[in-house]
């Protein structure tokens, strides 16, 4: 499974993930940081990005953090 490397921004007015010069994402998201809402809305961006389900998208490390590792199915 490959791992991104994702830089969450909550609180965006838009939703949107893109790709950064270093190889890096940035995810920015509508949801605020509670309760696992932005996270939720991550694993749905992630899906969408590379056509794949949300169940099969994990946040490997970061969870709480800005910075984030997100499994993805090859």
């Amino acid at each position: 499974m490959p791992i991104l490397l994702v830089k969450a921004k909550p609180n965006a007015r838009v939703s949107a993930l893109t790709q950064q010069d270093d190889g890096t994402w940035l995810a920015q998201l509508k949801s605020p940081p509670v309760d696992g809402k932005a996270n939720a809305e991550l694993i749905g961006l992630v899906a969408k990005q590379f056509g794949c389900a949300k169940s099969s998208v994990g946040i490997r490390t970061g969870a709480g953090s800005k910075l984030k590792r997100v499994a993805i199915p090859d």
